[in-house]
């Protein structure tokens, strides 16, 4: 179906992606751009994985203590049912999400819709994650956000995890996970003998 421009008062939908590592300030750039987009008297919501739980059970907050009410929902086209009218939405944590969640992202960006999408690009094993991947090649923009190495001070690109555990998803902060360069995430796989 063609949309004529000034659809829904937008002149077109599309699909942003803020990601990168564990504690790179994804949160925060998605908290700031909801924030930014309600100055702007637009009307928004924001989702996130209701097993996500870590800061609160409803409100997405990030490790800096920032925080914006949310939606929890359990699966990515419970979106569909709660969007309503809005002009924006965002959503956090999408790597916990399901793979229908670029669907979603895709049909709300056709009914212009600006969608903000935040998560993890990698797992602790430094592979894709979740939806994300396929969410990168349908976006519009992309910002790749990036954590410090506490070992060597350079960027940090990959989440690596500090505790036994082996199943994909483990929620957990810095008691978990730090961030790490390529270099020392590879070294400290060497080291600690972790079959990653």
């Amino acid at each position: 179906m063609f949309l004529e421009p000034g659809f829904r008062g937008q002149r077109s939908g599309w699909i942003e992606v803020i990601c990168g590592s564990m504690f790179s300030g994804k949160t925060e750039e998605l908290i700031r751009r909801i924030k930014r987009a309600k100055i702007a008297n637009q009307k928004i919501k924001i989702f996130k994985p209701a097993k996500d739980t870590r800061y609160d059970e409803i409100d997405v907050v990030s490790h800096d203590d920032n925080s914006i009410s949310s939606i929890p929902i359990n699966e990515s086209f419970d979106i569909l049912q709660h969007v309503g009218e809005v002009n924006c939405i965002g959503i956090d944590e999408a790597q916990f999400f399901d793979e229908n969640l670029v669907q979603v992202c895709q049909k709300l960006a056709i009914r212009g819709v600006r969608v903000i999408v935040a998560g993890l690009d990698m797992d602790f094993r430094g592979k894709p994650f979740g939806p994300i991947p396929s969410l990168l090649a349908v976006a519009e923009y992309i910002t790749k956000v990036h954590a410090i190495c506490p070992h060597c001070g350079t960027l940090a690109t990959h989440s690596y995890r500090l505790s036994e555990e082996k199943e994909t998803v483990v929620l957990g902060e810095k008691d978990k996970y730090e961030p790490r360069c390529r270099i020392c995430y590879e070294m400290g796989n060497i080291l600690d003998l972790k079959p990653h």
